[in-house]
């Protein structure tokens, strides 16, 4: 928001705040993405509604600019920081009133990599695009990824290396879930700037996502599929 514009939020009627709060989302300005959730909030919307018709929407917008080479790294993290923002009011009430989830996906960079922007940007999309995300951080062994998925139990599982010295110990974490017997249970997405969709075929993975925004794009239409087979089995 410009200083000519002196848009005051809290005068402006739903739709007109909705877009304002998509156009800010996009500029990365967290205190009034903040303040446009409590405003909607006040106005009776419900946390699910605010999540997905402004938030969601904004990142959407935000997603595809990214893709198209619009907006580049920095200015997506504003954007996704400001999401942040307006997620930490929502979260707590979208618990409460049990809203859906797209799906939920434990992420972390793999074992001996430190690395963690693109997973950072990658996760902060994926809760922006309405999935729950648990993030494990960095540098962990696939035992790390075994416990979180015991406890959360995911659909998916992303994992990022930057080094091409710890891209191989992606194909360790697939590989002890396969010695589980649970490698089918779970979508597996990989990512990191060494990597290309030939090594993620040779891992064994679901996909390998150049990017954040691609990273959401094959995660809905992963989720889309899984849903569909498991109505076709039912």
């Amino acid at each position: 928001m410009s200083d000519d514009e002196e848009i005051v939020l809290s005068e402006l009627p739903d739709d007109e705040l909705v877009q304002q709060m998509m156009d800010d989302l996009y500029d990365g300005l967290k205190e009034e993405i903040q303040e446009g959730v409590n405003i909607l909030l006040a106005r009776g919307w419900a946390p699910y509604d605010v999540l997905t018709k402004s938030l969601v929407e904004g990142m959407r917008i935000v997603g595809e600019d990214f893709r198209d080479g619009i907006l580049f790294v920095p200015e997506v993290l504003m954007s996704a920081n400001a999401m942040k923002a307006g997620m930490a009011i929502l979260r707590p009430l979208l618990v409460e009133t049990g809203a859906p989830k797209l799906g939920k996906m434990v992420i972390g960079t793999v074992k001996g990599d430190i690395h963690d922007i693109g997973k950072n940007l990658v996760g902060m999309m994926m809760e922006g695009a309405g999935f729950e995300v648990i993030d494990l951080g960095i540098n962990n062994a696939a035992e790390t990824f075994l416990e979180a998925i015991e406890e959360h139990k995911p659909e998916i599982i992303g994992m990022s290396a930057l080094l091409t010295t710890t891209m191989p110990y992606m194909k360790v974490i697939i590989d002890t879930l396969k010695e589980k017997g649970i490698r089918d249970d779970f979508i597996v997405m990989v990512g990191g700037a060494p990597l290309n969709q030939e090594f993620g075929d040779a891992i064994g993975a679901d996909a390998y996502c150049r990017d954040a925004a691609v990273a959401v794009e094959t995660a809905k239409e992963l989720m889309k599929r899984r849903h569909n087979k498991s109505a076709a089995t039912a």
